[in-house]
């Protein structure tokens, strides 16, 4: 399976929210130097930090070749034809380098970040797949297709995902998972799962650094009942002190050595990824992983052999 397509993003890339806590110059810096080792594919999120068109802008026009893709974009930070005008214009000026991730987001950020209403996601998303495709857009037009994928869990929005789009990009997941979505897409869909690491060999130490990280998902429903679809236990997930168990933190977390961490990649690839961007955990909130992924870029060439 590691022959897949990963449709120009290359094997392995690199997922951050880290480049949204520094000024732009030194952001732009960042993805200099991560084009410059090797990686082809870098995914930034959208929450409460930067605003993702704006900031993929700006770090594709410090770049030559690399590709920025939103991981993801939310259907309920602006109406369809905003996403849509937004996704081609970007097209239009780097073509098949930007890539749009969008997803129907959560519940609490729905409602509470963007005043809007979460009811029947994956409705919802259809919806405004359609408003999409039927946006009017009279500015100058992408002389490439616009790209976009879908931020999906469950088997219904992985289906959306490749029957609207080049497929899914799913966040939080273990292998199964990767396993069941690699059988739900089928064979020919971009299936580009996000997966954390933590650069540390003491237990101890790595666990406490991926908790930090999963707090801030295990609770929210999607995730937690994606989990739980896989076979997961309520009390592995999120036990009584509403921390995750040893055993959950390390089956969505790899932590250890740089072996270990390519083992857990290689192993979403054996499962049916196409293209696994990587996640970079630090205890220190907001420093920049320089010297993790350049570690990571050393690895690059086996896996595109």
């Amino acid at each position: 399976m590691k022959n897949r397509s990963d449709f120009g993003l290359g094997r392995v890339g690199i997922w951050s929210f880290d480049l949204d806590v520094q000024p732009m110059a030194k952001a732009q810096e960042a993805v200099i130097e991560l084009e410059e080792l090797g990686f082809r594919c870098v995914w930034v999120p959208e929450a409460v930090g930067r605003e993702p068109f704006a900031s993929c802008g700006l770090l594709l026009s410090a770049t030559k070749k690399l590709t920025m893709a939103t991981g993801i974009a939310s259907m309920h930070a602006r109406s369809a034809t905003t996403m849509a005008a937004g996704w081609k214009t970007l097209t239009e000026k780097f073509g098949d380098r930007f890539l749009l991730g969008i997803g129907a987001s959560h519940q609490h950020l729905a409602e509470k970040v963007h005043q809007s209403t979460y009811e029947k996601p994956y409705s919802a998303m259809v919806e405004y797949l359609d408003v999409m495709d039927n946006a009017v857009f009279f500015a100058a037009q992408p002389t490439t297709p616009p790209r976009r994928v879908l931020a999906a869990l469950g088997p219904k929005m992985l289906k959306l995902s490749a029957q609207r789009g080049l497929g899914a990009h799913p966040y939080f997941v273990p292998v199964e998972h990767t396993v069941m979505a690699r059988e739900v897409l089928g064979p020919e869909a971009l299936l580009a799962p996000e997966i954390a690491v933590v650069f540390d060999t003491n237990a101890t130490s790595a666990r406490e650094t991926a908790r930090k990280h999963m707090a801030t998902y295990n609770r929210l429903p999607n995730y937690a009942n994606n989990l739980k679809r896989l076979g997961w236990a309520d009390e592995e997930i999120c036990g009584a002190d509403k921390l995750p168990s040893d055993k959950m933190v390390d089956a969505i977390v790899a932590w250890g050595t740089l072996e270990t961490i390519v083992k857990r990649i290689n192993d979403h690839f054996d499962a049916g990824a196409s293209h696994v961007s990587v996640q970079v955990l630090s205890s220190e909130f907001g420093s920049l992983p320089s010297a993790q992924w350049r570690e990571l870029a050393s690895t690059l060439a086996s896996f595109n052999s």
